[in-house]
C-alpha cells in the first residue's frame, strides 16, 4: 500500500513539473506597429468620423503607446518607415523625427523612401542618433556592395527573442524616390533578401518579423480611411507573405492601406498588419510564443484610433517639438489667410491642387502647370496660413522646373495621369474631359488650353517639380522634353505666391471632368 502511494505521488510530482515547465515555456507578447507618420505632429480634423473631432498628433500617439505598454508584460514597438517629411523635419534635417522616436521608445525602424529626402549620405550620418536599430537589408552601395543599414536586429525581452528584418520595395525605391537622392545606390529583390536573412537567424529567435516599405504608394488624402476608392492595397506584402518560409508576421508601410484586423495568409499563416499612416492609428497585435521552439500563434489584432481628446499630449514629445520650433522662429510667420479649408483629393481634381498649380504657373510663366497629387502632403485649414503650414503642404527641397513638350506628349502625360499610377495629376492652364470607364491610356476625350484644342505638333511649356521632371512617379514623358528652366525653388515660388495673394481665394473645380459620371477612376 505504501509503495503504491509513493508511485502515485511520484507520478503526480513529475506531471506537475512537466505542466509547470510547459506553461513557463509559452508566453504572450504584443507587437505595436506604426508606419508613414511622415512628421504629422499635430492632430487632424476627423471630418469623416462621428466618434471623435480630432485624430492623431504624435504626442497623443505617444500617450496611447505608453498606456498600452503599461498594461502588457512583454511588448515591442516597431515602425515600417517614412518618419521624415514636413517643415520641422526638413529644417532639422531629420533630427527631430529621430529624437521623437527615441523619446517614444521605439525598438526598431525600417527605412522608408522619405528618409532619403536629404540624400542618402545625410541619412547614413544621422542613423547613429537613434537609440534603436535602423534597418534595411536590400539597399546597398553599388561600388562596395555594402548595405546602407543593418539588415536585421534581434529584440529580446523576458527570454523572448524576435528577429526583425527590414526591406524596401522595388517600386518604392525607383519610382517614388528622386533619382538624385539615390545616386550610387541599388536595390535587391525584397522577397529573396528577406528569405536569405530569415534563414540565417531563424534558429536564434522565437519569432520572425519582416518590416516592409512596399506596395503602391499611399494616397495623399486625409480621409482615405473612409474612401475605399483611393485605397491602394497591399499586394506586395501579400505576395511576400505567401512566398516566405518561416516568417510569422509582416508589418508594412508605404501604401497606408490600413487593415482594421490583420490579414492571415491562407498558405503560410503569416500575419500582415498595416495602419492608415500619419499617426492616426496604433496597430496592436498579440501572439503566443513558445520559448523552446519556433512556434507562434496569432491571438488577436486591431487598429486603435488615436483620439486626440481621449489621449492627452505626452509632455516629453510636446517639449521636443516646442524646442525645435524655437530654433526656427521664421516658421511662425503668417503669410496668408484662408476663409475655408482646402482638402486634398487623390483621384480627383482638388481646390488645393488647383491653387498650387495656379501659383506655380504664374511663377514660371508657363502655359501649363502640372503637379502629382502625392506631392501635396497636407490640407489647408481655415484661418491663418503660416510658413510651417505651407512647408507641411509642400515640404520637398525641389526646383520649379519648366519643360517644353509637344501637344502629343502633353496628351500622353494626361493619359498616364488618368490611369492613377500615383493619383491624378493636378493641373493649371488646361481643361480636360475624360471617361474613367474606358481602358487605360484611352480615357482622354478632349484637352484644351485657353479654350482651344491642343495641337499635337505645337510646343507648350509645362512647369512642374524637379522630381517629376526627372521621371518621378513614372512620368517619363518629361524626360523626353526640352529643359527650359530650373532656377527657381519650388517652395520659394509657393511662398511668394501665397504672400502676394494675402487672402486666399480658392479656385473653382471643373478643370478635369469625368464624362462617365463615376466618382473614381478604376
Amino acid at each position: 500500500m505504501y509503495k503504491s502511494l509513493k508511485i502515485i505521488c511520484l507520478f503526480l510530482s513529475v506531471n506537475l513539473t512537466i505542466s509547470s515547465h510547459t506553461e513557463l515555456d509559452v508566453t504572450e507578447i504584443v507587437i505595436l506597429h506604426t508606419n508613414d507618420i511622415e512628421s504629422v505632429y499635430e492632430p487632424i480634423q476627423a471630418v469623416w468620423r462621428s466618434d471623435m473631432e480630432l485624430i492623431g498628433g504624435i504626442s497623443h500617439l505617444a500617450t496611447l503607446i505608453n498606456n498600452v505598454r503599461a498594461k502588457e508584460d512583454i511588448s515591442f514597438l516597431v515602425d515600417a518607415g517614412d518618419i521624415y517629411t514636413g517643415a520641422l523635419s526638413k529644417k532639422s534635417k531629420g533630427k527631430l523625427p529621430f529624437d521623437l522616436y527615441n523619446a517614444m521608445g521605439y525598438d526598431a525602424l525600417n527605412i522608408g523612401n522619405h528618409e532619403f529626402e536629404y540624400n542618402w549620405d545625410a541619412l547614413v550620418e544621422i542613423i547613429p542618433r537613434a537609440n534603436f536599430p535602423v534597418l534595411n537589408a536590400n539597399i546597398f552601395h553599388e561600388k562596395s556592395g555594402k548595405l546602407i543599414a543593418k539588415p536585421y536586429t534581434i529584440l529580446e525581452q523576458s527570454d523572448v527573442k524576435i528577429g526583425v528584418i527590414g526591406v524596401m520595395g522595388i517600386d518604392a525605391f525607383y519610382n517614388t524616390m528622386a533619382p538624385f537622392h539615390r545616386i550610387g545606390l541599388s536595390i535587391k529583390d525584397p522577397i529573396e533578401t528577406a528569405q536569405y536573412w530569415a534563414d540565417k537567424i531563424r534558429e536564434d529567435v522565437n519569432m520572425l518579423v519582416i518590416l516592409t516599405h512596399q506596395n503602391k504608394t499611399a494616397p495623399m488624402q486625409t480621409d482615405k480611411e473612409a474612401d475605399p476608392n483611393v485605397q491602394r492595397g497591399f499586394d506586395e506584402d501579400y505576395e511576400m507573405a505567401g512566398k516566405l518560409k518561416g516568417v510569422d508576421a509582416i508589418f508594412g508601410g508605404h501604401s497606408d492601406n490600413g487593415l482594421p484586423e490583420p490579414v492571415i495568409h491562407p498558405k503560410t499563416g503569416t500575419v500582415i498588419g498595416l495602419t492608415f499612416g500619419q499617426g492616426m492609428h496604433l496597430g496592436y497585435t498579440k501572439f503566443k510564443v513558445n520559448l523552446n521552439k519556433h512556434d507562434v500563434t496569432f491571438l488577436e489584432g486591431y487598429l486603435i484610433p488615436v483620439d486626440s481628446e481621449a489621449f492627452p499630449a505626452n509632455q516629453e514629445t510636446e517639449k521636443l517639438i516646442k524646442q525645435y520650433r524655437k530654433l526656427y522662429p521664421e516658421l511662425s510667420e503668417i503669410i496668408a489667410t484662408i476663409k475655408q479649408p482646402s482638402m486634398r483629393l487623390y483621384n480627383k481634381e482638388s481646390t488645393i491642387g488647383n491653387l498650387l498649380t495656379d501659383i506655380t504657373r504664374r511663377a514660371a510663366g508657363s502655359d501649363i502647370s502640372f503637379l502629382n497629387s502625392g506631392a501635396i502632403r497636407a490640407d489647408l485649414n481655415a484661418g491663418n496660413v503660416t510658413l510651417e503650414q505651407l512647408l507641411n503642404v509642400y515640404p520637398f527641397p525641389d526646383n520649379l522646373t519648366v519643360i517644353e513638350l509637344s501637344g502629343k506628349q502633353i496628351k500622353e502625360l494626361i493619359e498616364y495621369s488618368l490611369t492613377l499610377p500615383y493619383g491624378i495629376g493636378q493641373i493649371s492652364g488646361l481643361e480636360i474631359q475624360y471617361n474613367s470607364n474606358k481602358p487605360a491610356m484611352q480615357r482622354l476625350s478632349s484637352i484644351k488650353i485657353n479654350g482651344t484644342n491642343i495641337v499635337d505638333s505645337n510646343k507648350y511649356t509645362v512647369s512642374t517639380s524637379g522630381y517629376l521632371a526627372k521621371g518621378g512617379d513614372g512620368y517619363t514623358v518629361f524626360t523626353e522634353g526640352k529643359l527650359i528652366n530650373e532656377e527657381q525653388s519650388f517652395p520659394d515660388a509657393l511662398y511668394r505666391g501665397f504672400k502676394a495673394m494675402g487672402e486666399i481665394k480658392l479656385p473653382s473645380i471643373g478643370r478635369q471632368i469625368d464624362l462617365s459620371g463615376d466618382l473614381s477612376i478604376n
